[in-house]
């Protein structure tokens, strides 16, 4: 009987000597494996299958991950692009393979064509035949097919390409150790295997709960891994060895997650490092409800037996967090959302976390970190917006004086207390005392060391600042916030080459991660300028505002480009008087840029009177060198607190 048809496709050819077997979701440049993981292989395949066709992130989302999933999309197809071009050897700037469509999606330009030859011996080759490859086409219809293949629809919260460059630069920097007595363990990403991607905000609110409520048990000996370190682990599977070392643990928490309507099977085991010994091994079912008390019943058991192994006997945590009562598990359910957003660190992020928190409240009015996730989201609010300070700050203290009110001991409500004191009372002392307050009761609260590391190095403590800073940096080794607020500390400090080799590494990972633009000024100060212009080119792509032309004004006056320099300062002054937004902290950086200290000097008093956040910079920013003889500038810092 003749051989069945199989439902396979011929290697697909493209550029010099790419080749492509879809079959087998491998890539070949003449005839060697080229390695590309998952998630930048199925956005290829996608964008060669819509060859010549723009595909939108709107489309590559929902063919890749699905609708309605609750993940950090975009920067995933950012890094898989970026991968895509890095073995492809492709340019950005001049693309040969794929061009990016600014503010709408991605286009595959190259030729492509089949690999077929003739099935009859000896007939002449068959020509390559050019796939246009609409919608309909096999080779779509054979990558659903592959994506129906893996264990969990595709999801993915960082490419690997984007982990394998920050885990290669985290290596070699000092790697966490436990102190004596004090151990450290990592909860890896709780598996989803509900098999719906849009429960992935419950899996990864499990694995936030579990590394709170480890965090809180026992500070003194055991110090747990952040949030964000852990979650580029989330479906890539890494040798156990790997992550040891990535994070400098000693153990590491594996879970997974079954959940139904009503119901919640929860898997976890503990597993030792040094000889990957599975120490503990449970399996849970329990009603929804009760999934509070179920995350502190494994916290408490993962503790003892930790205590266990450093030959201690078993302590029970004085104190735990207020809970909230089983029959309001659907406000959990949305504080879940509300931290998942608010970790997403952009503007619109924020504004959807207040929702969600706002919802939390409103089922149940007593829950105190509900009112810390409120206070943390205005507060982020007023740092990343243009907004006036005293827009959302108001709304941040009252937010986390009334999450203190119902638990004092909460440590996120006193890092906000603290970071309003630092950012917009500009009272010095208050913020310290309440940072330390925050790390007494949490030690293991990456955040609190983070913050703490930046009210320090604006009071000139660089020395403390950076020993702050690395403590953020062992509890959270792959944060890029925790890493880009390090090169700020080191750009307040002039310790320019060190600054800006930590910006660059964190635009390798994410060249829209706006913390990290500080690298132009960096450039400036060392009279790199065309340095400095290509990070600004590089920024327009993402954000052409007022904030590039601030940095084009300081830049080309620096440069003795003054026509150029005014030029980008009139396009300034022409923004804000058409918006009629509070830009002050840009106006401000651009006068002092020009030299021009009246029109700096008015600026700052404006932004004095409105709280604006640039305040606290003024004592260590080089942008205000210029101004620091000036007696008006000096009253300014004296009445922030920050003397010269």
């Amino acid at each position: 009987m003749p051989a069945e048809p199989t439902n396979t496709l011929e290697p697909i050819r493209f550029g010099d000597d790419f080749e492509l077997d879809v079959n087998t979701c491998e890539l070949r440049r003449g005839g060697r494996p080229l390695r590309l993981e998952r998630i930048p292989m199925e956005l290829l395949i996608l964008l060669i299958g819509q060859k010549g066709q723009l595909v939108s992130r709107d489309q590559i989302i929902e063919r890749i991950w699905g609708k309605g999933v609750f993940l950090d999309t975009d920067n995933s197809i950012n890094a898989a692009i970026r991968k895509i071009r890095q073995v492809l050897k492709d340019d950005s700037a001049r693309p040969r393979f794929v061009q990016t469509i600014t503010g709408r999606g991605y286009r595959f330009i190259a030729s492509v064509t089949d690999v077929t030859t003739s099935a009859t011996q000896g007939a002449a080759p068959t020509p390559p035949i050019v796939l246009a490859a609409p919608p309909d086409s096999n080779l779509h219809q054979h990558f659903l097919a592959l994506r129906r293949w893996h264990f969990v629809v595709a999801i993915s919260l960082v490419v690997l390409a984007a982990v394998g460059a920050y885990l290669l630069w985290s290596r070699s920097q000092p790697q966490p150790q436990g102190s004596r007595g004090r151990l450290v363990l990592a909860v890896l990403p709780f598996e989803n295997l509900t098999g719906d991607s849009s429960e992935e905000y419950f899996s990864d609110g499990m694995t936030e709960e579990m590394i709170a409520q480890l965090g809180r048990l026992d500070p003194e000996h055991l110090g747990v891994i952040a949030r964000t370190s852990v979650m580029p682990y989330k479906h890539t599977q890494p040798p156990l060895e790997q992550i040891g070392r990535d994070l400098g643990v000693q153990y590491v928490l594996e879970g997974s997650i079954r959940r139904d309507s009503d119901k919640v099977r929860i898997t976890a085991q503990l597993i030792q490092m040094k000889d990957q010994t599975h120490l503990w091994s449970r399996q849970y079912d329990r009603e929804l409800s009760s999934l509070l008390v179920l995350q502190e019943e494994i916290a408490q058991e993962i503790a003892d037996e930790i205590q266990l192994t450093l030959g201690q006997q078993p302590r029970r945590s004085a104190a735990t967090q207020a809970a909230l009562s089983p029959q309001t598990y659907a406000a959990y359910d949305l504080y879940l959302k509300g931290r998942f957003f608010w970790n997403k660190r952009t503007a619109q992020g924020f504004q959807q976390a207040v929702e969600y928190f706002q919802q939390t409240i409103a089922k149940e009015p007593s829950y105190a970190r509900a009112y810390a996730g409120l206070a943390d989201s205005y507060a982020m609010m007023s740092i990343y917006s243009v907004a006036p300070q005293n827009e959302f700050m108001p709304k941040a203290r009252a937010a986390a004086l009334r999450a203190l009110e119902i638990d004092e001991k909460l440590a996120e409500a006193h890092a906000s207390l603290a970071l309003i004191a630092e950012q917009y009372d500009w009272d010095w002392q208050a913020a310290e005392k309440e940072f330390r307050r925050a790390i007494q009761l949490d030690p293991n609260y990456a955040t609190a060391h983070q913050w703490y590391a930046e009210c320090l190095a604006f009071q000139g403590r660089f020395d403390e600042a950076l020993a702050e800073s690395e403590r953020a940096r062992q509890l959270d080794p792959l944060s890029l916030i925790i890493a880009a607020d390090n090169g700020a500390i080191l750009y307040f400090s002039r310790q320019y080459d060190r600054a800006i080799e930590k910006f660059r590494t964190v635009l390798e990972m994410d060249p829209n991660f706006a913390r990290a633009r500080l690298v132009i000024f960096a450039y400036i100060q060392k009279g790199q300028f065309t340095d400095a212009l290509a990070e600004i080119e590089k920024w327009r792509h993402y954000e052409d505002g007022p904030w590039t032309w601030a940095a084009e004004t300081y830049l080309y006056w620096k440069w003795g480009r003054q026509e150029q320099s005014q030029r980008a300062l009139n396009r300034l002054e022409q923004w804000t008087k058409v918006h009629k937004s509070d830009a002050n902290p840009m106006l401000v950086q651009a006068y002092a840029s020009l030299e021009k200290k009246d029109a700096a000097i008015a600026c700052l008093q404006k932004a004095f009177a409105t709280h604006a956040n640039v305040i606290a910079t003024l004592k260590v920013d080089p942008f205000f060198d210029s101004l620091r003889g000036d007696p008006r500038f000096q009253e300014l810092a004296r009445r922030a607190g920050l003397e010269q």
